[in-house]
């Protein structure tokens, strides 16, 4: 089975690439973390490749292309595609069945893309007269 290769920012001036992903709530997000994190977002910035990641959250299982197809109702080779970008971005592991790929989410990436999302609740309250953003007075 192939690793992928997680999401990293080009390595700046001030050193190595900034691994995936830093929380959104971070104080002072340096510039390579934004980078990484866009990355990420980018991957998943499009309707299907977030089809395709609720069917392998859901799956239990590693899944096939082939599996893919009907469900998501595009062709092989749309699903491949994006199948690519996925993995390229680190989201999903490929593992090689013979002449077939089976694809899964990678833990990790997975906890560290719900890292970056998770936000404290003081960062989401709203600071106007006190709203606790429930929109009850």
């Amino acid at each position: 089975m192939s690793s992928p290769t997680p999401i990293a920012a080009p390595p700046g001036p001030d050193g190595p690439p900034a691994q995936c992903c830093a929380p959104l709530a971070t104080d002072g997000l340096s510039e390579r973390e934004a980078a990484a994190t866009a990355e990420l977002f980018k991957a998943l910035a499009d309707p299907a490749r977030v089809r395709i990641v609720n069917r392998l959250a859901t799956s239990g299982r590693p899944v096939c292309v082939c599996d893919l197809v009907e469900p998501l109702g595009l062709t092989q080779p749309t699903v491949s595609f994006h199948m690519k970008k996925l993995v390229d971005a680190g989201l999903l592991r490929r593992e090689r069945r013979g002449r077939w790929a089976y694809y899964s989410l990678d833990p990790a990436v997975v906890g560290r893309l719900a890292d970056v999302l998770r936000l404290e609740a003081d960062v989401l309250r709203l600071e106007e007269g006190g709203s606790d953003g429930s929109g009850a007075s």
